[in-house]
C-alpha cells in the first residue's frame, strides 16, 4: 500500500513514516530527506536548492517531481511508499495521481497531523538541539510554517474528499499518534 504523510514542519510526519517503514516493510519518500541530500552531496540539484531551503522557501515543483518520478518508477518500491511531506501543491498532487496512475498505482491511506505553530516551535527548538539539522532556524520554520499553512490547505481540500482521509492530532504524544495510524490501516 501506499500512504502520504501531511502536516506542517515539525508535526511528526519524519517519525511516524519511520516507524511506518518498518512496521510494513515499506519505503519513506521524504521530499526534505531528498533535498538534503542533493545538497550534502553537493550535486548540480543541490547547488541549485541550497538558497531557497536556507530561505524557508519551497524548491520549484519540477525539481522534486524529478525525485518522486525517480521513487515511484523504482519497481522494487511498487506500492510501498510512504511519501512524507509531498505533496505540497495542487500541481504537485496531480503529478502524483499521474505517476502514480502511470506504474499502476494509487495512494490507498492519507494522514494529515494537525499541530498549531506553537506546538511546531516547541518541537523545532528541540529538533534543533537533538538533531543539528542546519534547516532548522525558528525565524526559517515559521517562514516555511506559513508557507505550508497557505500552499497546503488547497492539497488537504483535495484529498480530503477521499474516503481513506483521516485528520490526526498532531499535538498527541508519538505513542498516541502511532496507534491512532496503526487502528485506520488494522495492523
Amino acid at each position: 500500500m501506499n500512504l502520504i504523510l501531511f502536516g506542517p514542519p515539525g508535526a511528526g510526519k519524519g517519525t511516524q513514516a519511520r516507524y511506518l517503514v518498518e512496521k510494513l516493510n515499506s519505503f519513506q519518500v521524504s521530499t526534505g530527506d531528498m533535498l538534503r541530500n542533493e545538497i550534502q552531496n553537493n550535486t548540480e540539484i543541490g547547488k541549485s536548492i541550497i538558497n531557497d531551503m536556507n530561505d524557508g522557501k519551497f524548491v520549484n515543483d519540477e525539481i522534486v517531481n524529478k525525485l518522486i518520478d525517480k521513487a515511484i518508477s523504482d519497481p522494487l518500491k511498487k506500492n510501498k511508499l510512504i511519501f512524507d511531506g509531498y505533496p505540497r501543491s495542487i500541481k504537485q498532487a496531480q503529478n502524483l495521481d499521474l505517476l502514480l496512475s502511470n506504474s499502476n498505482q494509487k495512494i490507498n491511506f492519507i494522514f494529515f497531523l494537525n499541530v498549531n505553530k506553537e506546538t511546531i516551535i516547541k518541537r523545532i527548538e528541540k529538533r534543533k538541539v537533538l538533531e543539528n539539522r542546519t534547516d532548522d532556524d525558528l525565524d526559517i520554520i515559521l517562514k516555511r510554517y506559513d508557507k505550508y499553512m497557505e500552499t497546503t490547505n488547497p492539497v488537504l481540500d483535495f484529498y480530503s474528499k477521499n474516503p481513506n482521509f483521516y485528520e490526526i492530532d498532531g499535538s498527541l504524544k508519538i505513542e498516541q499518534i502511532t496507534a491512532k495510524i496503526e487502528g485506520f490501516l488494522n495492523v
